[in-house]
């Protein structure tokens, strides 16, 4: 027997699986790791839907967390709104006492509530009570009214060529105030970063661009965020471009809503679509994701009782030390 003779046929290796064009868009969810084949896609991504260049003076904003800082501020003014009320009933109900009424009248109160609901508009038509952030849409008017990010204002980037009152009042509160930045974005940061860069030429220093723009938003968020029919020239993702254009066909085009806020199902959609981008599509990772998160509250939970035990036995180790040692 001779050692120059292999195991095996060398032709097993140079056969293919064959492949199937029913199943072309199927992909593995076992995350194996870093490898050049993602790092190339990283690269054609950021070429296809990026422009960034290295003579930029402005900050960018990635659209999964201006996502989050969507959810934390709604989250955080509805906890706001809901103490308001609670005071305002409790306050309501104290005055009634104090004034030595036994009995409300309903009548009154009917006529009241009615004319405060017509002079105070609803919580959908104004922006949040101190906002973060100020959204503001650099494209023309005409493609604002057509489709926009809920919450975004009007700013063409024809206003910063006036030479009186280029800028608008919400854009004068929210220039270089602590705590509040400024969001510039347009469908393919053609706009966006001209908009950016003159701005910050200008003084403003908490301004970002939202990378991306509109067609980032319309790959990873197409539901939720956005009020209105999505321009076409956002939906050229080379995946899924026969569905997006015969769904596009079917759907008739629709005019944006001025909307300041987000709806429940509105936001509930961005969530569900945050914790795909961010999480593997593992139900493993998202069972361990939440156990994590109960984990967390319960390690919350029994570090408060270890402090709340560790205060009780220095009281109990104090008053042992009085005693003698057996």
């Amino acid at each position: 027997m001779s050692l120059t003779r292999g195991i095996g046929n060398v032709e097993y290796m140079k056969k293919k699986i064959p492949k199937n064009a029913k199943y072309q868009h199927v992909k593995t969810r076992l995350d194996t790791g870093c490898s050049l084949t993602k790092y190339l896609e990283r690269l054609e991504d950021i070429k296809r839907n990026y422009k960034y260049r290295k003579d930029e003076i402005f900050k960018r904003l990635k659209v999964t967390t201006f996502a989050q800082l969507i959810l934390q501020v709604a989250s955080v003014s509805d906890l706001n709104e809901s103490e308001n009320d609670d005071e305002s009933h409790g306050l309501e109900g104290n005055s009634c006492v104090i004034s030595g009424v036994g009995e409300l009248n309903l009548e009154r109160n009917n006529q009241k509530e009615d004319k405060v609901s017509v002079s105070n508009p609803g919580p959908d038509d104004r922006p949040y009570p101190d906002c973060p952030y100020l959204l503001l849409d650099v494209r023309d008017r005409d493609q604002y009214d057509h489709c926009h990010i809920i919450s975004a204002h009007s700013f063409p980037i024809a206003m910063l060529s006036r030479t009186m009152n280029p800028y608008t009042k919400e854009v004068l509160e929210y220039k270089n105030a602590a705590g509040k930045i400024i969001i510039v974005y347009d469908e393919d940061e053609r706009i966006a970063s001209q908009t950016a860069t003159v701005m910050c030429e200008r003084g403003f220093e908490n301004l970002f661009m939202l990378s991306g723009g509109l067609r980032v938003i319309a790959q990873k968020f197409p539901e939720g965020m956005t009020t209105g029919s999505i321009p076409t020239s956002c939906l050229s993702s080379p995946t899924s471009l026969k569905a997006k254009r015969s769904s596009v066909q079917q759907q008739p085009l629709q005019a944006a809503e001025k909307r300041w806020r987000f709806t429940s199902d509105e936001l509930t959609k961005i969530q569900e679509q945050l914790e795909q981008i961010l999480i593997p599509n593992n139900t493993n990772s998202l069972m361990s994701s939440r156990m994590s998160t109960v984990s967390s509250q319960s390690k919350a939970s029994s570090a408060r009782s270890r402090q709340s035990s560790s205060i009780g036995g220095r009281d109990s180790a104090r008053v042992q030390s009085s005693r003698p040692w057996k």
